[in-house]
């Protein structure tokens, strides 16, 4: 299963270590405020519709930041835009523990969100064109795997910090906190390079990417519905990861199990992202799309709405994360080979993140929702509308299995004629 990693070159093993590194970043920071919203409903006397404001601003603005980070990358080059979303959302995650006022913290967390639009569609986009084709999916559906290290760090941090210090000072701490992960991730990634096909794309004459790029009738019907795809995956899958800690402390669960509850969910994530990775290579980006759609749906309201007992509790967060969340795995693969080189990241980066932000509406959905049917139903009825989106999304989009990258047409709806070799062979 590791072959492709055994057989890459240094360079693509530099660039996989750099966006394994981001994305967990990433994780790291989400699930840390998410742990910290209880904190912060009772330090500043809170409604549950602020709490849902405060956990959506920062996705919201992510549009724009991901938008304008795609430009930027297609136009100077995705390793050195990397750095600076890193360097952009840190700033901001240290500010906003300075913040003496829920509109400071709005703010902090709004300009932090710009950050973090960047790092998922350069990233991915970096990838897809470094990494063997043969291997694409494999490669960066255990990349984005970095997502369940970051999530159990996140868990580990904020309940230490809860735990030992008042939570005036914990929520504070803990935004500072992210200066050292993202010092690492710095590090990481001070020696990755562009990869040559990006190079020939921004030399040659293709139009250069600019704010009207996604405005083109070239590539709106992908651009459309890549979006109708993210914003159905990520309305479910915010609405569990924002709203899970409060629904376990809603049904009492001790601080001490809702660890062991989020880490069992954390493995099945990172177990469903081996799963995709490895599956999207073998059957196609959008049958392992429409497969863990589906397995979410059902286990997601399940979670939900049934009562639980222990054991049923740890099978269904289990698989939970491994549906719901183990899908983005095949979703970098998928979009990256939507779209041509010249302008792949300002595609990918507008339809990911608004995606992302119209999708983290059910944030706030819920938490104004659950005032009239409870947290529990409110949760499970916005999950139950959103994967039924996301198929809806992947079923009128066309299987990129197999694509030359490098040669999709200008007209970014038809693909390269030729298939790489041997697409439908396994790879271990």
């Amino acid at each position: 299963m590791l072959t492709w990693y055994k057989t890459g070159t240094a360079q693509q093993k530099k660039t996989f270590w750099a966006c394994y590194s981001g994305w967990a970043l990433d994780s790291f920071d989400m699930q840390m405020f998410s742990f910290l919203l209880p904190a912060l409903t009772l330090a500043w006397g809170l409604t549950k519709a602020e709490v849902g404001v405060l956990g959506t601003v920062a996705l919201i603005v992510t549009a724009i930041g991901g938008w304008g980070a795609g430009i930027l990358s297609d136009r100077y080059g995705r390793a050195c835009i990397l750095v600076v979303a890193i360097v952009w959302f840190t700033l901001f995650g240290v500010l906003a523990g300075f913040a003496q006022t829920y509109q400071q913290l709005v703010v902090a967390r709004m300009l932090q969100g710009l950050g973090f639009g960047g790092e998922w569609a350069v990233g991915a986009a970096l990838m897809a064109e470094v990494i063997d084709p043969r291997h694409r999916g494999k490669a960066m559906g255990y990349a984005q795997s970095g997502f369940a290290l970051g999530w159990a760090l996140a868990v580990v941090v904020a309940t230490v910090l809860l735990a030992w210090l008042p939570q005036e000072l914990a929520w504070r701490v803990a935004f500072w906190s992210g200066i050292i992960p993202a010092s690492i991730v710095l590090f990481i990634r001070r020696h990755i390079k562009d990869a040559p096909m990006f190079e020939r794309a921004r030399q040659s004459r293709a139009p250069r990417a600019s704010l009207a790029s996604v405005f083109s009738r070239k590539y709106a019907r992908s651009l459309i519905l890549s979006s109708v795809l993210v914003i159905g995956l990520q309305a479910g899958c915010y609405a569990i990861l924002v709203w899970l800690p409060s629904l376990l402390s809603q049904r009492g669960v001790a601080p001490t199990s809702m660890i062991v509850t989020v880490f069992i969910m954390a493995f099945g994530s990172f177990c469903g992202f081996a799963f995709a990775a490895d599956l999207c290579d073998r059957i196609g980006r959008r049958p392992t799309l429409i497969l863990l759609s589906v397995c979410a749906w059902i286990v997601t309201v399940s979670y939900m709405l049934l009562p639980l007992n222990t054991t049923l509790a740890a099978v269904l967060g289990f698989l939970v994360g491994f549906s719901a969340i183990g899908m983005f795995a095949a979703l970098g693969p998928f979009l990256s080979e939507l779209f041509p080189t010249n302008v792949r990241t300002t595609c990918m980066g507008f339809a990911y993140n608004v995606g992302k932000s119209v999708g983290a509406g059910s944030v706030v959905g819920v938490g104004v929702l659950s005032t009239h049917i409870g947290l529990a139903n409110a949760m499970g009825t916005f999950c139950l509308v959103a994967y039924a989106f996301a198929v809806f999304g992947m079923l009128l989009l066309p299987e990129t299995r197999g694509i030359a990258i490098e040669s999709i047409g200008e007209d970014g709806d038809r693909f390269a004629p030729e298939p790489l070799a041997e697409p439908a062979r396994a790879h271990p």
